[in-house]
């Protein structure tokens, strides 16, 4: 039996690997359709030694299939987002609290303490519908910077922006998290010079303005913000962890998950560091459902376990996750 408690006090690749270890026998004996896609691809469960010989299961199935690797009770089903006819991804959670130690955690590890921050949240299509982890993870935050000035803007931007200036010229630490097109709309609005914000876009246009390039879309940020950097998100609805760029489109990842670069060509063989493939994702605390997901992102991996996320493959559906087409 695995500790979950474990999962977050990883300290070492070595303990990584012997727990993802654990992870993959327990899900391929656990989880139906895991185990029935590994033995379609005729993998031996007591034959993998290693994580490249881990199966690394379709990010598509999470669409059509309940990926779960328990008989619990759901606690939450969480849904990505799409358009009109699109079939979208539905995460069934059997134990919330694993979502809520994983983005409390990470939070802490990139950012510090919660309460020395305000965060506001600009997150208009996430919040005008129903089962966004985005927003449960946003609404989380929020409650546990304990301060009044937090909370969601819809699209009162008047209101957000006096509430930014007011609390950046009295020197609160404040974050900004924020889908792509309302930041694009904000500074549109409203030119800044803010010198104790932080800007973290989430990704997504959501069909509102067309894609652009990473480079382009910052630039355009920094200097409506005012600001050095902009930081982003890398997370999705299939997964419970996320990783986080706090500036120039490198990400890292918390102790507990992992990005492995696959070739285009050949799903069971990876790429070396800088070449650009097909993003995998290992997030160990998935346990619950599948920690082994290969997604429809391209990337590129670098030597220190960082990543850049460079687009996606071209017969892939848009969706609301950290995507700008390259």
């Amino acid at each position: 039996m695995i500790n979950t408690q474990d999962i977050f006090t990883i300290s070492s690749q070595k303990q990584f690997e012997k727990i993802a270890l654990k992870v993959f026998r327990f899900q391929y004996e656990n989880n139906l359709v895991y185990q029935e896609f590994c033995d379609f691809l005729k993998v031996d469960k007591q034959a993998v030694k290693s994580l490249q010989q881990i199966p690394f299961l379709p990010i598509q199935f999470f669409k059509n299939h309940d990926i779960v690797s328990n008989s619990d009770a759901i606690q939450e089903t969480f849904t990505s987002s799409g358009t009109t006819g699109m079939i979208t991804s539905k995460h069934l959670i059997t134990d919330v609290s694993l979502y809520e130690q994983s983005y409390r955690n990470a939070f802490s590890e990139f950012y510090g303490n919660i309460e020395d921050y305000v965060v506001l949240a600009l997150l208009p299509s996430y919040l005008e519908r129903s089962g966004s982890s985005l927003i449960y993870m946003a609404k989380d935050l929020i409650d546990h910077t304990n301060n009044e000035h937090s909370g969601f803007y819809l699209r009162n931007y008047d209101e957000l922006i006096a509430k930014l200036v007011e609390l950046d010229n009295a020197g609160q630490n404040v974050i900004l998290i924020g889908v792509t097109y309302a930041l694009l709309d904000l500074v549109e609005k409203q030119n800044f010079q803010l010198k104790n914000t932080i800007i973290m876009e989430t990704g997504g246009m959501k069909g509102k303005r067309k894609e652009m390039i990473r480079e382009e879309l910052h630039e355009i940020l920094c200097a409506g913000f005012g600001v050095q950097n902009i930081h982003s998100e890398y997370g999705m609805t299939e997964l419970l962890s996320q990783a986080y760029s706090l500036g120039n489109g490198i990400f890292e990842c918390p102790a507990w998950m992992q990005i492995q670069i696959r070739d285009t060509e050949d799903a069971m063989t990876y790429v070396s560091n800088g070449k650009t493939g097909g993003i995998n994702v290992i997030d160990l605390a998935n346990i619950n459902s599948c920690s082994f997901i290969a997604t429809q992102d391209l990337g590129k991996k670098q030597p220190n376990n960082s990543f850049e996320v460079l687009g996606r493959f071209d017969n892939s559906d848009i969706r609301g996750c950290n995507l700008m087409v390259i």
